[in-house]
C-alpha cells in the first residue's frame, strides 16, 4: 500500500482502489486500498477521519501490515474511490505533534528528561517525562520552543541507513528494527516518529502549557499548538471578563480583587461562627439532661454546623446518643454523636434502615438519610427502646 501520509502529508483528497472490504463489529467495515492518505491511529496520534465516497471513515488503524479504513458502510472490491479526509483534523494533529516533538527536544536536551508517554486528546495534548521541571524551568523551555516556532525552520523527514542511523543521536521510546523514520526540527528536536508533521515550524502558530502536575516520579505536561491555542486563550479571556464584571475589578487586578473578596468572606465566616456558637449554646441549655437518645432536627444547616450542635448535645450529657438532622434536596445530613455508644456501629445500623450512606469515628458520624421524617423517627426510637425529641 502507498502511504500518502507519509509521501505527500499536505493532500486532502486523493484516488484509491478498494482492494478488500469485509464486515466487522459494531457494524462497521473493514475496508482496504492500494493507497491511503488516511493516517492509522499510532505513537499518540490519533488516525484521520474523513470520507470514502459516500462512506464515513470512522477511524483508521494498522493490522496486520496493512491499513484498514474503519467505515459506516460497505465498498465494493475493485472499486474506484475518492479519499477525502478531515482536514482541519489532521492539521489539528499535526501542529500538535510537531509542536510537542520542540517541547520534548528541548526537555531532553536540556535537562536529560526523557518523553515516556504521550498522548494527543480531543481537548488537549499530555506529555510525561521521567523528570521533575520546576514552574520557571517550564517556563524557560515554553518561551524556547516558541523561539523554534518563530524561527521558521524547515521540518526534515529521512530514513537513513543503518550505518548513518548509527552515527546518529536522535530520541526514540523503544528499540527500533529495520527502517527508521527520523524527524528532524533545527534547533528543537531529532527523534524517531511514525507521526504526521508541519514542514515548517512557523505553521505550528503557537506552543502553549497550560499545566503540569507531579506523575510517577516525573511530571505530565498539558499543552496546546495553533488553533488550539487561540481558541483556549479566547475561552479563558472570556472568563477573565466575566470575572472582571463581577468583582467590579479591573482585568489586571483580579488577583487582589479575589484576595480581598476571601479576606471578606473569611471575617464573615468567623462572624457567623460565633453567632452560630451563641445560638447552639442557649439552644444546648434548653434541653435537660438525659440518658435517653435524643433526636432533633434544624433547618437550613449545614455539615459543619450540625456536627457543632450534636458535640454540645451529647458533651453536655444532653442524651445517650444524640443525632442532629437537616432536610435538603430530598435528603437528610445528619451527623450522630456519643459519649458511650460507638458512633460507626450506631450509622451502620441506622444507615441500613434508612437507605443512609455515610461514617466516621467512634464518637461522631456525619452521611445522609433518604427517607421519610416519620421513618427516621420510629426507626430511632428503636435505639435502646429511648424517646426521641423533635424541635
Amino acid at each position: 500500500m502507498e502511504k500518502l501520509y507519509y509521501s505527500t502529508p499536505y493532500v486532502k483528497q486523493f484516488e484509491g482502489t478498494v482492494q478488500r472490504c469485509s464486515e466487522g463489529k459494531n457494524g462497521q467495515f473493514e475496508v482496504v486500498l492500494d493507497k491511503t492518505a488516511f493516517y492509522p491511529e499510532g505513537g499518540g496520534q490519533p488516525s484521520d477521519m474523513g470520507t470514502l465516497v459516500e462512506a464515513n471513515v470512522l477511524s483508521v488503524h494498522e493490522k496486520g501490515g496493512e491499513i484498514v479504513h474503519y467505515t459506516d458502510r460497505p465498498l465494493k472490491e475493485g472499486q474506484a474511490v475518492t479519499g477525502i479526509l478531515d482536514w482541519d483534523r489532521r492539521y489539528r494533529n499535526m501542529q500538535l505533534h510537531s509542536g510537542e516533538h520542540i517541547l520534548s527536544g528541548l526537555v531532553n536536551r536540556k535537562y536529560g528528561y526523557d518523553n515516556v508517554g504521550f498522548h494527543m486528546g480531543s481537548e488537549e495534548v499530555t506529555v510525561d517525562f521521567n523528570g521533575v521541571l520546576s514552574e520557571e524551568q517550564l517556563r524557560e523551555i515554553e518561551l524556547e520552543a516558541n523561539q523554534v516556532v518563530y524561527d521558521n525552520v524547515p521540518v526534515h523527514v529521512t530514513y537513513p541507513d543503518a550505518e548513518a542511523l548509527h552515527k546518529l543521536e536522535y530520541r526514540s521510546k523503544k528499540e527500533l528494527n529495520g527502517q527508521v523514520r527520523i524527524v528532524e526540527i533545527p534547533g528543537g528536536d531529532v527523534c524517531a516518529c511514525c507521526g504526521t508533521h508541519v514542514e515548517r515550524t512557523g505553521e505550528i502558530g503557537i506552543i502553549k502549557t497550560t499545566g503540569m502536575i507531579n506523575y510517577k516520579g516525573g511530571v505530565r505536561i498539558s499543552m496546546l499548538c495553533g488553533k488550539d491555542a487561540l481558541l483556549d486563550y479566547e475561552r479563558r479571556l472570556q472568563q477573565i471578563r466575566s470575572i472582571s464584571h463581577l468583582l467590579s475589578a479591573k482585568p489586571d487586578s483580579l488577583a487582589e480583587a479575589v484576595e480581598r473578596l476571601k479576606k471578606d468572606s473569611e471575617r464573615k465566616d468567623g462572624l457567623l461562627m460565633q453567632v452560630y456558637q451563641q445560638l447552639f449554646s442557649a439552644k444546648t441549655a434548653a434541653f435537660p439532661a438525659s440518658d435517653q437518645p435524643l433526636l432533633v432536627v434544624e433547618q437550613n444547616l449545614m455539615p459543619v454546623q450540625l456536627r457543632q450542635l450534636c458535640t454540645m448535645l451529647y458533651e453536655q450529657g444532653k442524651g445517650s446518643v444524640v443525632a442532629v438532622c437537616s432536610e435538603g434536596d430530598g435528603k437528610w445530613q445528619y451527623a450522630i454523636g456519643s459519649s458511650c455508644m460507638d458512633m460507626r456501629k450506631a450509622s451502620k445500623w441506622l444507615n441500613q434502615r434508612l437507605n443512609g450512606r455515610g461514617g466516621g469515628s467512634s464518637l461522631m458520624a456525619q452521611g445522609t438519610w433518604s427517607a421519610s421524617k416519620q421513618e427516621i423517627l420510629e426507626t430511632f426510637k428503636q435505639i435502646k427502646g429511648g424517646e426521641c425529641e423533635w424541635n
